[in-house]
Parts: structure tokens; C-alpha cells; sequence
């Protein structure tokens, strides 16, 4: 089975929320990256996506036909960082309190779990 519909619209609501994690200074979150300043915390957060950005495409797209593993362990990755995010809720330095940043998150969390499920019924 390649990328389902479910699938691709979690993977496009996790890499918008990338880009809002960006704007909402996300690396202040992080014990580690909290100590930089804004100029090197958004250099870094920024750098790092690109090795994962790369990890992420190689495993969808690096083979002959979607790795089915790789998009499950992604779909549970995806529930997951809803939870981190609502453990992070009242962290002083979160900056994801509008609901255009909570509509990203739970979009991901909620087509990778609609995903999960479509493939465990097929499976």
C-alpha cells in the first residue's frame, strides 16, 4: 500500500506546522536549545530540518515503493507530537497559543491517526 490521502494530508499539516514552529521560536522550548540566543536557536532549529527533511524523504520516497513501516511509525509520531505539545502547554516560552498553530498540530495527529487506522483495517 503507497501514501494514502490520510497519510499526505498529515505529512502536509506536520511540515505547515514546521514552518509556523519556526515563527513561534519552538527551539526555546527545547532544555538544549533554550540557551542560545534567537539568531543562533533559529539557526539551528533550522539546520537540523535539513538531515530530517532528508531522513523524511529518503524513507518515503528512497526505495522502489513506499516503505508502509516507515509511514506507520510516522502516523504514531504524528499523535505523539500532540501529546508533547500539550505536555509543553504551559511552558513559559511556548508561542503555539493561536488556533491557526493548534489547527497544524491536530491536523497532523488527527489525519495520521485516521491513517493508522485505515491501514490496520487493511492489514
Amino acid at each position: 500500500m503507497g501514501a494514502s490521502f490520510f497519510f499526505l494530508v498529515a505529512l502536509a499539516f506536520m511540515l505547515a506546522h514546521e514552518m509556523d514552529a519556526i515563527r513561534r521560536h519552538e527551539w526555546a522550548i527545547f532544555p538544549l536549545l533554550s540557551r542560545l540566543d534567537e539568531r543562533r536557536g533559529y539557526w539551528l532549529f533550522t539546520a537540523v530540518h535539513i538531515p530530517l527533511y532528508l531522513l523524511l524523504f529518503w524513507g518515503l520516497l528512497g526505495t522502489d515503493s513506499p516503505n508502509a513501516g516507515f509511514m506507520r511509525g510516522l502516523d504514531i509520531f504524528f499523535a505523539i507530537h500532540v501529546g508533547l505539545h500539550l505536555l509543553y502547554l504551559r511552558h513559559p516560552q511556548n508561542e503555539f497559543t493561536s488556533l491557526f498553530s493548534w489547527a497544524l498540530i491536530l491536523g497532523a495527529g488527527v489525519f495520521g491517526l485516521l491513517d493508522l487506522l485505515n491501514r490496520i483495517r487493511i492489514y
